[in-house]
């Protein structure tokens, strides 16, 4: 009995350091938010979207895109990554219908080659037209169809009328008209030199309550957003579904070649941009969000084993130090305190103590959960069941791993890499 007090009373002490200690990363801040409108110069930029099997998603969501009430230069690129379903005639129409024919470029992709993640790939192919080297001078509108793109971008100072920054956004993200500005304002004003937000992501079903939260509650303690703000520290982070990049820095980093083989683009990009220098910016916002719904257990499960194992850097110690911590910090706790009552109610000595510690450290940690769990829109009693979420997350990390150990890799829009490529 003693030596489960003792576990259970570790436990407590960890998840009071986590709290107290790690950038309040149960706390959904910093926010991005509406900035007051300013006078001056405005930054120029270039969405670049990548997409592929996308003709179902974009009507909802690259009006948003186009609507954006952004004052300076601004254009628009989107990748159709040979697409299947007429993606391509899906965003021509949509640049007619919002009368942004002239700020609309259409991409088409080319084979993935060797080496290469399919997303990456995507968004470097709308880099370099958007930087000029993937096009003809003067194809800078809708009905260009680009067939080639070079395959590597090498650093350089960018050329006169090149863009300030590039904002790379998710074919299935929305954005209110006003995140643009806020964005290059935030990162104007610091100065940062990459600033994403965390889209907020679709809670519609009972598992979605479950795990999307604690998704977000896991990220957010794997890469604290204040410590990502914090140039003293060494923490990078970002999230894909919204980054905008200062032109300058990217190239410095050595552009998206620098990160070809990456199947976590955007906290990969983060490390890039900070290694070189770069200042970075991470946040929540209200506006924007994910239209992706997950809905079931599988889809869940599958979003995360396809890269978790590569998070741990393909490494067995690594993803057993994993497994005992977060055994040790989700399931220990309720454990202890079931096995306390049940012991107290036997009349076993010392149980009421196993009891209260593991009783405090489980009410400690869903008290920690309920401002995620809110900031979704699910239901605060979600935060009591944190425990099991934390025990799915640790399957789905160990079935990322079985994964990694048979050849399947992981995998983007269909396509999926063995582990060496």
């Amino acid at each position: 009995m003693n030596v489960l007090i003792g576990l259970a009373a570790s436990a407590l002490l960890a998840w009071i350091g986590l709290l107290l200690g790690r950038g309040l990363f149960w706390w959904p801040s910093p926010r991005l938010e509406p900035s007051a409108p300013s006078g001056g110069r405005h930054a120029s930029v270039v969405a670049v979207i990548p997409a592929r099997n996308e003709a179902k998603v974009l009507p909802k969501t690259l009006p948003s895109v186009l609507g954006q009430e952004y004052p300076g230069p601004f254009r628009t690129i989107v990748v159709d990554d040979r697409s299947e379903d007429g993606t391509g005639d899906v965003v021509r129409a949509l640049a007619e219908t919002h009368g942004a024919s002239d700020r609309v470029q259409i991409v088409s992709g080319e084979p993935l080659p060797a080496g290469w993640r399919g997303k990456v790939w995507a968004m470097h192919q709308g880099v370099q037209v958007a930087s000029g080297a993937g096009a003809q001078a003067g194809e800078t509108h809708m009905d260009a169809d680009v067939r080639t793109a070079p395959a590597v971008l090498a650093p350089a100072e960018p050329p006169a009328g090149q863009a300030d920054f590039l904002w790379l956004t998710d074919a299935d993200i929305t954005h209110a008209p006003w995140v643009l500005r806020a964005l290059v304002d935030r990162a104007e004003a610091e100065p940062r030199d990459l600033v994403s937000t965390m889209a907020r992501l679709r809670v519609d079903s009972w598992w979605d309550r479950l795990l999307v939260p604690a998704f977000v509650y896991f990220f957010a303690k794997l890469y604290p957003f204040r410590f990502v703000a914090n140039a003293r520290r060494r923490t990078a982070g970002a999230a894909g579904g919204c980054v905008l990049v200062r032109w300058t820095a990217l190239e410095r980093a050595g552009g998206l070649a620098a990160m070809r083989s990456a199947l976590i683009d955007d906290c990969t990009l983060g490390r890039l941009i900070q290694s070189s220098g770069g200042r970075l910016w991470l946040g929540f916002s209200d506006g924007v969000r994910s239209i992706r719904g997950y809905g079931s257990l599988a889809s869940v499960w599958e979003m995360v084993a396809r890269s978790a194992y590569t998070q741990l850097g393909h490494s067995p110690l690594a993803l057993l130090g994993t497994v005992v911590g977060m055994l040790f910090l989700y399931l220990l706790p309720p454990c202890a305190c079931v096995g306390g009552a049940i012991a107290y109610a036997l009349g076993v000595h010392g149980a009421l103590w196993l009891l209260a510690l593991g009783g405090a450290t489980w009410t400690l940690m869903a008290l920690s959960f309920v401002p995620i769990v809110r900031y979704h829109g699910a239901p605060a009693w979600v935060s009591r069941l944190l425990p099991v979420a934390g025990v799915l997350y640790t399957a789905m990390t160990v079935s990322s791993a079985w994964r990694h150990a048979r050849g399947r890799g992981g995998a983007w829009k269909g396509r999926t890499y063995s582990p060496g490529g």
